[in-house]
């Protein structure tokens, strides 16, 4: 799993902090979620793929590719993440409390669209999609179809 220093530390500090919090008030669960969990994947597809991301808020795309493509970017420290809108491509990791991820899905947003265009809602709410079942879906993309991995400078 791909690491990266300043985001290993800046966790470490978070879940610190959730840990003294649980600890004054254990009747709180102070879950580490949405607009936080969110930028902190953008960081690292940023950091690590051939994506530009937009700056500031964008509605519905976080990113495009060289070429233009548009890029939805989903990150959650659970076992699902969300999806809405079909978009050319979308990557969606899991992130873990070390700072290091786990690439869940790669792809073309039409494939999640296919396996799930049935359920009531998609394209206009915001749905929840199981880990393990987008993992699988990832599987069967090949790889002129995902969004290329920087390569990592070696000194």
């Amino acid at each position: 799993m791909p690491t990266h220093k300043v985001i290993e530390d800046a966790l470490k500090n978070i879940f610190t902090g959730i840990a003294l919090l649980k600890e004054a008030l254990p009747s709180k669960e102070f879950t580490i979620d949405g607009r936080l969990v969110g930028d902190i994947g953008e960081a690292i597809v940023q950091r690590d793929y051939n994506i530009k991301l937009y700056e500031g808020l964008t509605k519905d795309y976080d990113g495009e590719t060289p070429c233009g493509k548009k890029v939805q970017i989903k990150a959650t420290f659970k076992d699902s993440l969300t999806f809405r809108k079909i978009s050319d491509y979308y990557i969606g990791i899991k992130i873990y409390e070390n700072g290091q991820y786990e690439e869940i899905f790669n792809g073309p947003g039409y494939v999640i669209a296919e396996e799930y265009i049935h359920r009531k809602g998609f394209g206009k709410n915001l749905l929840s999609f199981p880990i393990k079942r987008l993992k699988d879906l990832s599987k069967k993309v090949s790889n002129d179809h995902r969004i290329t991995r920087k390569i990592e400078k070696t000194t």
